[in-house]
């Protein structure tokens, strides 16, 4: 909140990974000090951005579940999320993170 309105010295994002895939795009980094990892994830739909998430000291974990056949969503499978993207920084850190999975 102190840096919010101000009264603190203005945080930094220093972005060390940009990758996109899809409609979503992954920016991920740290402060100057490196003491605090940062992750932005953003949807874009005709060029515009319509969903923006943020998450902060967490290491996060992108899925793909199901597919789009013809502009509908196809059956998930049960037994493979695959992958598509992890961080790297929040480890890096050099203390423990909570853990989250972004599914798309």
């Amino acid at each position: 909140m102190r840096t919010l309105t101000g009264v603190s010295p203005p945080f930094e994002f220093v972005p060390l990974s940009v990758v996109s895939f899809g409609s979503t795009v992954i920016a991920e980094g740290c402060d100057a000090a490196s003491s605090v990892s940062w992750i932005h994830a953003w949807t874009v739909s005709h060029g515009i951005i319509t969903q923006v998430r943020e998450y902060s000291n967490t290491s996060l974990t992108v899925t793909r579940i199901g597919g789009v056949v013809a502009g509908r969503s196809a059956e998930i499978a049960r037994s493979h999320c695959p992958s598509v993207w992890e961080s790297k920084f929040s480890g890096r850190a050099g203390k423990s993170v909570p853990g989250l999975v972004l599914a798309i």
